[in-house]
């Protein structure tokens, strides 16, 4: 099985190969030029690995919540590779993919993404038996919202704690902000779980994979 994955939701490009059992992993910061260095990069990863685009039996992307340009950018370049070769496509939140950076053993886990205009994506998770069990919806809140919302002691990462991080830590009682190290989407976890959507049958066509948007009012064209 060949899975090519990406993330495109935040700052870096979140690019990973899985093939012949062996993970690949490519993480860049590429700010305002992801369009013009995603499809050179997933070119020259693909090379480096020995494999052409036709190899790929899966894809994967990750749908946000994140920036809306990213996302549209990443998904599209997905949606075009699957239906020119005519695979699948393994859709995956990108909250989702960020809580897996957290260390095991944590609490409470909750991914926290900067979405501008004073407000924040977030999720909350916990570790059963090994594995991220989501515990709340995908949401978007304000800071005041973030702090009521999450329990004591919860293990928060992303990018909003740089903006809110002392608002964070006098609001939730106990909570620990993970280093920076770990705010981003990273590959490998990126394909481990589309490794696990993949066995489970969880996986669809290009048409039937759609991001995450929490800002509806922003992203719908209104009739007149």
């Amino acid at each position: 099985m060949k899975i090519l994955a990406i993330d495109t939701t935040t700052n870096f490009l979140c690019l990973g190969l899985y093939a012949g059992g062996k993970f690949y992993e490519y993480n860049l910061e590429t700010g305002r030029n992801l369009s013009v260095l995603l499809v050179p990069t997933i070119e020259r990863v693909l090379t480096a690995a020995g494999l052409r685009i036709a190899d790929i039996d899966y894809f994967a992307c990750g749908l946000g919540p994140g920036s809306f340009t990213g996302m549209r950018i990443g998904l599209a370049a997905i949606k075009g590779l699957s239906v020119a070769r005519g695979k699948p496509v393994v859709g995956i939140s990108t909250l989702d993919i960020l809580a897996e950076n957290a260390p095991h053993g944590s609490g409470l886990i909750v991914p926290a993404i900067d979405a501008r205009r004073g407000l924040i994506y977030c999720c909350s998770y916990k570790r059963e038996r090994g594995l991220l069990k989501r515990k709340s919806e995908y949401l978007l809140l304000s800071l005041d919202e973030f702090v009521r919302k999450f329990s004591n002691k919860a293990i928060v990462l992303g990018d909003a704690a740089a903006l809110y991080r002392d608002k964070i830590l006098t609001g939730i009682k106990g909570a620990n902000i993970l280093d920076k190290d770990y705010w981003f989407p990273k590959a490998h976890n990126l394909i481990e779980l589309a490794l696990a959507k993949i066995k489970a049958g969880q996986f669809s066509t290009a048409q039937a994979v759609n991001p995450i948007y929490l800002y509806p009012q922003e992203c719908q064209i209104k009739a007149k």
